[in-house]
């Protein structure tokens, strides 16, 4: 227990300080899953909940390094989905769990063109409980930070 203790310890303390980390999704990606059965979906549903490492990150600042999801094909995106994964590996195409994608929404007046390139934002975190889109974080008052060309 202590191992683990001082594991979660390090890894806040990493991430607190708002580096331009893949950190940020490890840390984020500690949840803890289950698995039901939907009444209104009608099929098994996975939810998952942020444990307390990742807890500590809402309402903080974060920046990190992720790619857009395209949900349509559009350019000057305020809001749009930002995964840990390319789209070939997100979680929307059933590859990666809930912790490794989350919504994003720009600062007033910025937006963003679509880009397969990997992304750096940065933004506010908030965890979203119980969001039936099943998406577990947002990033709002995001703006970009740099685009790492592939």
């Amino acid at each position: 227990m202590k191992i683990l203790s001082l594991f979660f310890f390090l890894v806040l303390s990493a991430n607190a300080q708002g580096q331009v980390s893949d950190d940020h999704w490890a840390t984020l990606a500690l949840v803890e899953k289950e698995s039901k059965f939907d009444d209104l979906m009608g099929m098994i549903v996975e939810t998952a909940r942020p444990l307390p490492p990742a807890s500590a990150l809402d309402g903080q600042e974060i920046e990190i390094r992720g790619y857009i999801i395209a949900l349509a094909a559009k350019s000057k995106l305020q809001h749009f989905m930002f995964s840990r994964y390319p789209q070939n590996m997100c979680f929307f195409c059933g590859a990666a769990g809930p912790e490794s994608a989350m919504q994003v929404f720009m600062k007033s007046g910025k937006t963003l063109d679509y880009t397969s390139d990997k992304l750096v934002i940065k933004g506010t975190l908030s965890i979203q409980a119980g969001d039936p889109s099943g998406l577990i974080y947002a990033l709002s008052n995001a703006e970009l930070i740099d685009v790492i060309k592939q």
